[in-house]
């Protein structure tokens, strides 16, 4: 059950970031429509750009966090909430037995060939 409170907690930042990207978009839109005009609000300007510019870090730290997380879920490190690798190490030791049951059938019809003979 904890998996899941892990995984709802990155939904929910994930979440809050494309609330972010959005609000920067707007930030973005209201400057460029600003500049448009002929006589531009530089304090406006100003105000829209630095909230744009802190949107835009907010959004670069926290997609950066994700992709560690993403990069420790991928490669197989222990991490919170995820059973990956013991399913990879589970069915790795069914390729093995599998692989043991074909090479004493192998085994066990060379001897009985050869007993034949």
């Amino acid at each position: 059950m904890a998996g899941y409170g892990v995984a709802n907690e990155r939904l929910r930042v994930l979440e809050e970031l494309e609330r972010e990207i959005g609000a920067s978009l707007q930030s973005a839109g209201t400057v460029i429509l600003e500049l448009s005009k002929e006589k531009a609000a530089e304090r406006q300007l100003e105000r829209q750009a630095a909230q744009f510019t802190a949107a835009v870090a907010k959004v670069e730290t926290e997609l950066s966090a994700q992709i560690r997380y993403l990069t420790q879920v991928a490669t197989g490190q222990p991490h919170e909430g995820s059973s990956y690798a013991a399913r990879k190490g589970c069915q790795l030791a069914l390729n093995r037995l599998d692989y043991a049951r074909r090479k004493l059938a192998e085994l066990a019809r060379a001897c009985e060939g050869g007993a034949d003979a």
